[in-house]
């Protein structure tokens, strides 16, 4: 790769991410650490602003950007695939986020790239979510975006009933299923949720502060300390209460 190249993949990399370590750059473009460290500083001498600094970690500045970037070959085909896959399993309200998203990625592609995106052969077939699922998928992530308590049905895998009251943190997909993850007001602690296990749900007017140790960040270090603590087994799934 050209040295022009590599410090402009260099600036792509660090405005696609909060923090950007020398050694995920280094690892993404396949040089060394002193190399990311030489080639950061010539950048911020061009004026270009990059936030940190070696050891730490960098990131851009706000006011900085580029002109806009043509996609390759490459790079099309895996957006229209991730799209296919994405729309199966998404809600409504992203899904079609998602396909207008594709139409604006297709329409700045040369002709002959987007026929070649297009005709891909991989396809995701409408056997995901089905349309309840959809919609409850929808409401919990607007409940997590705008921080408001939830209380749901839901029965557990044994087909036992129970109503929560629920901080939402995160939606996740497991490759099969969506969870929601949750600060569970009634055992006081963090739970998993499948949402196709979930009879009824009421968006709450009370709106939940971030509290330290109820949060989706203190939610991961536990998941992180609990894994590292027990040995590997291939029957693992997602904690659902």
């Amino acid at each position: 790769m050209r040295r022009a190249d590599r410090l402009f993949q260099i600036v792509q990399l660090i405005r696609g991410r909060r923090l950007s370590t020398a050694a995920f750059l280094a690892e993404r473009l396949e040089v060394s650490q002193r190399t990311i460290y030489r080639d950061v500083a010539d950048l911020q001498h061009q004026g270009v602003p990059i936030e940190g600094e070696a050891g730490v970690g960098y990131r851009l500045g706000a006011g900085f950007d580029l002109p806009p970037l043509m996609f390759s070959q490459g790079e099309a085909n895996a957006l229209v695939a991730a799209a296919r896959l994405a729309q199966a399993w998404l809600d409504a309200g992203l899904a079609r986020e998602v396909e207008g998203a594709l139409g604006k990625i297709l329409s700045v592609l040369p002709p002959e790239a987007r026929v070649a995106a297009e005709a891909q052969a991989l396809y995701a077939p409408s056997v995901g979510l089905g349309p309840r699922a959809q919609a409850t998928l929808q409401t919990l992530r607007e409940a997590v975006h705008s921080r408001h308590v939830v209380q749901i049905d839901y029965a557990d895998v044994q087909g036992r009933p129970s109503v929560r009251r629920l901080r939402p943190l995160g939606c996740f997909y497991w490759g099969k299923v969506w969870t929601l993850s949750a600060w569970c007001e009634l055992r006081d602690d963090f739970r998993g949720f499948r949402i196709d296990r979930i009879a009824t749900l009421t968006v709450l007017p009370e709106q939940f502060r971030q509290e330290p140790g109820k949060t989706l960040a203190d939610m991961l270090r536990q998941i992180e300390a609990e894994m590292a603590a027990r040995p590997p087994s291939l029957n693992d799934e997602a904690p659902c209460a």
